[in-house]
């Protein structure tokens, strides 16, 4: 196969597509068709609908990429014709029947829970508690997320999934060591548990910004392998 894999991303709940800004680029000159999804955070089946539009903009085959709670949208996209792999990015995978919630709840509780504020439904973090998410950027690029974050639906962590995308088609998953957002155990338990090819890095819960390079190599390796064959 000598055309590349397209690329779709999924962000989570604090973010927008605008968020893998430092991976995208390189992407593209390498020859990737590319699209960050903009995700309402309003349900998982929105999520899902944006995650398919976007599959509908490019050709196949295709990976997905998914930050966090883009993790689970793309463990529910993934089963779409077009997608042969996905790339999970300090993100959560569930089983089926399983929520977010369940899984968070799993593992001890990450320190960015302790400073989220909550209205009309929505849920986001303070900024007391910036740090927490992203502390491995500067206080200037920590401010700039906490500006631009998505305030998702509070019930969107209790959402399930019912054929989880990881059990018919091949993953990657790089695991944040210094997370404060999605416990490092549960990062290794999800992974182990898909049978990841699994790369580590010392990084916040934002390696696309803070270790941009190591996201895009592992990026990378999934399309040679989908390339392969």
């Amino acid at each position: 196969m000598s055309k590349k894999p397209s690329i779709v991303f999924a962000h989570g709940l604090w973010a927008d597509g605008s968020c893998f800004s430092k991976v995208i680029p390189t992407l593209q000159r390498e020859g990737h068709e590319v699209i960050s999804a903009q995700n309402s955070l309003d349900s998982l089946a929105g999520e899902v609908d944006a995650v398919h539009r976007a599959l509908a903009r490019v050709s196949g085959p295709a990976i997905l990429v998914g930050h966090s709670w883009g993790g689970f949208v793309i463990t529910a996209a993934g089963t779409h014709e077009k997608v042969a792999g996905l790339v999970y990015l300090a993100a959560l995978s569930p089983e089926a029947g399983q929520s977010a919630q369940e899984l968070i709840g799993s593992f001890p509780q990450p320190e960015v829970f302790a400073h989220l504020e909550e209205q009309d439904g929505r849920v986001w973090i303070a900024r007391d508690g910036i740090s927490y998410f992203c502390g491995d950027l500067s206080p200037a690029d920590q401010q700039l997320v906490w500006a631009t974050q998505g305030a998702p639906r509070g019930e969107l962590l209790a959402e399930t999934t019912e054929d989880p995308a990881w059990k018919s088609k091949p993953s990657w998953y790089l695991l944040t060591t210094q997370d404060q957002a999605v416990h490092p155990d549960l990062q290794r338990f999800v992974a182990e548990r898909m049978g990841a090819t699994t790369v580590e890095v010392e990084s916040s819960h934002v390696p696309m910004l803070s270790h941009p390079e190591t996201v895009i190599e592992l990026i990378r390796r999934a399309a040679a392998a989908v390339a392969a064959g």
